[in-house]
């Protein structure tokens, strides 16, 4: 057996028919509505071989489709990308456009979390872009550019109320981990280190480079801390070198993620915010706990 949830973005309603219509296609049992206006879900006894075909029409009509087997979906940890999947934002293209190399910074990115750069590479190459940048930026970019992804404050809170240990690992900088970590209430954070000195930013970061390999390594790490395993995580994230951690994961989302990451990843989200992770797990809105 299996739960198909359908789920729209708060700006438009999820239709009641078009829920029905799929019900019943797929042979599904009654549907629950988690949200009255933007989720439902059913159990259906099978899978229909078409669909990605499916999931694309939905797509286009603005909503997002999870299927998993049925059964507990509560997950025990969350493990988190940060750059444009806690917060809107690629920090290295913030601190670039401060140095004013934003441009080919941002290029640069793009291609490395379509996966068509090598990351550890890109991430050095970057890096050195940002040499002679005064160390205080980082504050200034963290104060005026930096804003969290809708629905994350009421992600982290459900998933803690509920007994979840919460863990944000990036391939982006500690000095930013730090500052969300603190803002969403995550237990533990991994990053990458900028150096600098005497207050200015020397253009490398301190080894080794916390990539791809290393999430999927946090995340057996803490698992085994935790006594638990992988099948008991949900992880979410919107780059190449995430899909390690996403395919790992019980429960692997990739957020409004890169062409090639949506080709891997089990589950996608394109349409709405991080509150579409308690929606896949069971939880209605009812339960959601606000930070």
């Amino acid at each position: 057996m299996f739960t198909v949830t359908l789920m729209t973005n708060h700006a438009m309603y999820l239709d009641t028919n078009l829920v029905a219509n799929l019900r019943n296609a797929m042979g599904g049992g009654a549907a629950t509505w988690l949200d009255p206006n933007h989720c439902a879900e059913f159990d259906a006894p099978k899978i229909p071989r078409n669909i990605q075909t499916v999931w694309e029409s939905l797509s286009a009509e603005g909503v997002d489709m999870v299927w998993q087997k049925a059964g507990d979906r509560k997950r025990k940890m969350l493990l988190a990308d940060m750059d444009s999947t806690m917060i809107q934002q690629e920090c290295i293209d913030e601190l670039a456009d401060e140095a004013g190399v934003g441009t080919r910074v941002a290029e640069i990115t793009a291609r490395a979390m379509n996966g068509e750069l090598d990351f550890e590479e890109a991430l050095l190459e970057r890096v050195g872009l940002l040499k002679g940048l005064p160390e205080a930026t980082i504050a200034t970019v963290l104060e005026k550019r930096i804003t969290l992804m809708p629905g994350g404050p009421t992600l982290l809170a459900t998933m803690k109320a509920n007994g979840a240990h919460c863990a944000l690992v990036s391939g982006g900088f500690t000095a930013f981990t730090q500052a969300i970590t603190a803002k969403l209430g995550f237990d533990e954070h991994h990053a990458n280190t900028l150096l600098a000195e005497n207050g200015t930013l020397t253009g490398d970061v301190t080894r080794p480079i916390l990539g791809r390999e290393a999430k999927v390594e946090a995340l057996n790490r803490i698992t085994k801390t935790l006594n638990i395993q992988p099948a008991e995580v949900i992880a979410v994230g919107d780059g190449a070198n995430d899909l390690g951690m996403l395919q790992l994961a019980g429960t692997g989302v990739a957020l409004h993620a890169k062409p090639t990451v949506q080709e891997q990843a089990k589950h996608r989200i394109n349409h709405g915010d991080l509150t579409s992770l308690l929606f896949i797990q069971g939880y209605a809105k009812s339960d959601f706990v606000t930070a």
